[in-house]
């Protein structure tokens, strides 16, 4: 193996030229969970004239919301670029990734490492429902706030990242379910797009998920054997 490289940009954009079979992404016939993870792929060529609709977004999005959090709080946010200048805007900051301005729309998920302080709004719904007192709301409450109030930085953006990927993760299996595709990006400098997009500081960028119509599937799938990778128990 030679010990050759590549810039980032060349990475993340000549892996869109690896050999595929040429096909459309699959149709599927049925959102079978097991069919769906399992046909779910990292597509990067969509059709650009394709125009997904706001109340897809919105059925997408709000599947995606029914994930875990840390205490349920819930830190994810959403911005859902669709217009084709702020997507144009955004795509020499993501390295030039052609699915930027080719998908519908990029959906940039967000982690907020204040989103403790809508655990009252929260827990207040719990109460409302009749499934919590409201002397109980209060104490778990004042616990999740006085905890992840008192984290300090790196504890809080592990916190908030960690349920960030696992809305992301459910977002891309919800969009598949309905037949569209996507890919989740993670190359893209960060602190230009917090200043392009505005972002306020206690928003951290997860990842941006191009979704759309894909016009070519994503390569086959490799993965390692379970076995290499598995142990029971203990190591």
């Amino acid at each position: 193996m030679t010990k050759k490289t590549m810039s980032t940009e060349d990475y993340l954009t000549k892996v869109s030229e690896m050999k595929t079979s040429g096909e459309k992404p699959t149709k599927l016939t049925d959102a079978d969970f097991f069919t769906v993870a399992r046909e779910r792929r990292s597509v990067r060529q969509y059709n650009p004239d394709f125009i997904i609709s706001d109340e897809d977004i919105r059925e997408i999005l709000e599947i995606a919301i029914q994930a875990p959090s840390s205490s349920n709080i819930q830190p994810w946010r959403f911005c859902v670029i669709k217009d084709q200048k702020a997507k144009e805007e955004l795509l020499p900051i993501a390295n030039n990734q052609k699915q930027i301005v080719t998908a519908s729309v990029v959906i940039a998920v967000l982690a907020d490492i204040e989103g403790y302080k809508k655990a009252d709004e929260i827990y207040g719904k719990l109460v409302s429902k009749g499934i919590m007192t409201e002397e109980i709301k209060e104490t778990y409450v004042n616990t999740i706030v006085s905890h992840y109030g008192n984290l300090d930085s790196e504890n809080a953006i592990k916190v908030a990242m960690t349920d960030g990927g696992l809305v992301s993760m459910q977002l891309m299996l919800a969009a598949k379910a309905k037949g569209f595709d996507t890919v989740a990006m993670g190359g893209f400098d960060e602190n230009k797009f917090v200043e392009a997009f505005n972002v306020p500081k206690n928003l951290k960028p997860v990842m941006l998920i191009s979704l759309g119509e894909g016009a070519v599937a994503g390569f086959e799938k490799v993965r390692l054997p379970l076995d290499s990778i598995l142990t029971w128990n203990k190591f």
